[in-house]
C-alpha cells in the first residue's frame, strides 16, 4: 500500500530554545492531527486505499569536540563528538524542560540544534490525550468501513519500541546511528503518559516536580485536609489542588470554587496534586502496600523527568533500642524486593544522595525542635531493608539471620523499588520512614495500639517530608540532580 502523509516539513536549525521548541510543537500538533483526522474519517464511513502514517518530530544535536562551558553540571551535554538526538512527544507538556535542556546544549556546546521529523511513527491511539478503545470505536460505530485490520491502515503501539534500553544502558545502536539525547523515546513516553492516568486517575498536565510516594491512606488523608484548608485560607504559592477524577479545588484567591466529578471506583494508585507555577508544586502518590507497586507507578512517573522523589511510609523496626513513632533515615538499601534484579543487578550501590539526605535531617530538626546529639532520641540513620514477602517474620531464622547481617534497622516492602528505580532513572531520591511495629521484640501492630499511633505521628511525618521539599525547592536543579546519578557516557537530557 502507499503511505498518506501531512505535508513534509524541513528540517530546521535554531540557535534559540524557545524558537526550537515552538517548532517542536508545530509539527506534533500538525501530525497528530493529520491522525485524528483520518481516523475520524474512517469512523464515520470514509474507506482508506493508503496507509497513514505520521511521525514524532525530533530534535538533534551535532558536535564536533568534547569541549564544553560548563564542566560543573550533571546534564546539558553530550558524552563526545558525533550526532545525538531524540524524538519528543507532547511538547506542550514538556515546554519548560525542554526549553531548558535545548538552551543548555545550545550555550554548553556553542551550536545550534536542529528540529525535523523523525522516523519514529506515532501510533494511533497515542494521537489522543487520553486512552481511546479504537477496536471497540471501529465495531460500534455503523457507518464505518471495516475491511481491514486497523494495524494495516494505522501504526499501533509497538512494545518492542517502548523500552528502557536507554536508561538501563543496554542501548544496541545500528553502525551510524545517532545517539540518544534523552533517556525515553517518544513512544515511551507516551505510553507512561496514559498509564499514569490509569493509575492515579489524574491527567500528566497536574503531576509536580516534587512527589511523595506512601504506603497509607491516613497520609492521603493527612496531605488532603492540609492542601484544602492552604487554599481555602487563599494561601500564596499554590494555585489549585488537584485529586482523582481531575477533580480542581481553585486557591481562595483567585476566586475559589471546584469543578470536576470525583470518581465512582477509586484508582489503584490515587495521586493528589498541590498544584503551584512551573510545576513546582508537590505530587502525593498512595501507591498500596508492596514492591510490584513501587517498581510499577515510578517507571511512569519517571518519564516526567521530576526533581526528586521521596518515600513516606511505616516500617518495622528492627532494633530493641527503637521506639514505635521513631524515624528511619535510609542510607542505604538491602533489596530482597526482586523487582529490579534484571535491570539493575543488585551489586549495584543504590548511594545515599547528600542533598536529599541533609534536607530530610534538617527537616525533622525544624518539625522536632531536636538537633544534634538529641536527635537521636527519635531518629535513626541506617540500612532499610525492603522485602517481597509480606509475612517476613515467620518465615524462619535465616530471614532474621541476614537481617542482622545487613546491619538493617528497619524493614518495609517499598523503599528500595523506589530509591532503585530514582537511581535507574537519574531522579534524586530519599527515604523517611516511621516505625510503626516491632515484630522481632513483640511489638505486633494490634489495631487499637495502631489507632494510637496513627494519631500522633501521621501529621508530624507528612510535615516533616512537605518541609523537606521545601527545602530542597530552594536548591538549584543543577546540584539537586547529582552527578552520582549519572554515567560516564551518559544522555544529555535532565
Amino acid at each position: 500500500m502507499t503511505i498518506q502523509t501531512p505535508q513534509p516539513v524541513a528540517t530546521a536549525a535554531f540557535t534559540d530554545a524557545n524558537a526550537a521548541v515552538n517548532r517542536l510543537e508545530e509539527i506534533y500538533q500538525c501530525n497528530t492531527g493529520f491522525l485524528r483526522d483520518r481516523f475520524e474519517a474512517y469512523l464515520n464511513g470514509e474507506a482508506l486505499t493508503s496507509r497513514v502514517r505520521a511521525n514524532y518530530p525530533f530534535v538533534r544535536v551535532t558536535t564536533a569536540t568534547h569541549a564544553r562551558l560548563d564542566s560543573r553540571l550533571a546534564y546539558g551535554f553530550v558524552a563526545g563528538p558525533g550526532v545525538h538526538e531524540t524524538s519528543v512527544t507532547r511538547p506542550d507538556l514538556f515546554k519548560p524542560y525542554l526549553t531548558e535542556q535545548i538552551r543548555l546544549l545550545i550555550e554548553n556546546h556553542g551550536v545550534p540544534v536542529e528540529v525535523g521529523l523523525s522516523s519514529e511513527p506515532i501510533p494511533i491511539h497515542f494521537a489522543y490525550r487520553r486512552d481511546i478503545n479504537v477496536e471497540a470505536a471501529l465495531a460500534d460505530n455503523e457507518k464505518s468501513v471495516v475491511t481491514r485490520s486497523l494495524r494495516d491502515l494505522f501504526d499501533v503501539p509497538d512494545l518492542a519500541a517502548m523500552d528502557d534500553a536507554i536508561a538501563d544502558g543496554v542501548i544496541e545502536l545500528a553502525p551510524g546511528a545517532p545517539e540518544p539525547l534523552a533517556l525515553f523515546r517518544a513512544a515511551r513516553v507516551d505510553y507512561s503518559l496514559r498509564r499514569l492516568y490509569h493509575y492515579t486517575g489524574t491527567d500528566p498536565e497536574h503531576f509536580q516536580n516534587f512527589v511523595i510516594f506512601t504506603n497509607y491512606q491516613f497520609y492521603v488523608d493527612a496531605f488532603v485536609r492540609l492542601c484544602e484548608q492552604r487554599l481555602a485560607s487563599g494561601q500564596a504559592g499554590p494555585e489549585a489542588f488537584v485529586g482523582p477524577g481531575n477533580v480542581i479545588m481553585r486557591n481562595a484567591r483567585d476566586g475559589g470554587g471546584t469543578t470536576g466529578t470525583a470518581p465512582e471506583r477509586m484508582p489503584q494508585m490515587p495521586a493528589y496534586h498541590l498544584v503551584e507555577p512551573r510545576h513546582r508544586g508537590i505530587t502525593l502518590i498512595n501507591i498500596g502496600t508492596g514492591p510490584s507497586n513501587a517498581r510499577n507507578v515510578t517507571d511512569h512517573v519517571a518519564v516526567l523527568r521530576p526533581h526528586a522523589w521521596l518515600m513516606l511510609g511505616h516500617c518495622a523496626g528492627l532494633r530493641n533500642t527503637q521506639r514505635l513513632g521513631d524515624y528511619v533515615l535510609a542510607h542505604g538499601y538491602v533489596r530482597e524486593d526482586h523487582v529490579l534484579d534484571r535491570e539493575l543487578p543488585l551489586w549495584v550501590p543504590i548511594p545515599a544522595l547528600a542533598e536529599m539526605q541533609v534536607a530530610l535531617e534538617e527537616a525533622v530538626g525544624d518539625v522536632t525542635g531536636l538537633s544534634g546529639f538529641e536527635l537521636k532520641r527519635l531518629m535513626r540513620t541506617g540500612t532499610v531493608a525492603s522485602v517481597d514477602n509480606r509475612n517476613w517474620e515467620i518465615s524462619g531464622p535465616q530471614v532474621i539471620r541476614r537481617l542482622s547481617q545487613s546491619r538493617a534497622v528497619a524493614l518495609d516492602m517499598e523503599s528500595a523499588a523506589i530509591a532503585a528505580n530514582g537511581y535507574r532513572f537519574r531522579v534524586p531520591y530519599g527515604t523517611l520512614l516511621c516505625v510503626s511495629d516491632k515484630p522481632l521484640h513483640g511489638e505486633i501492630k494490634l489495631a487499637g495500639m495502631a489507632s494510637e499511633f496513627y494519631r500522633q505521628r501521621v501529621g508530624q511525618h507528612l510535615e516533616i517530608g512537605l518541609k523537606a521539599l521545601e527545602r530542597l525547592k530552594h536548591q538549584e536543579s543543577e546540584r539537586l540532580h547529582s552527578r552520582k546519578l549519572r554515567s560516564f557516557a551518559e544522555v544529555a537530557f535532565q
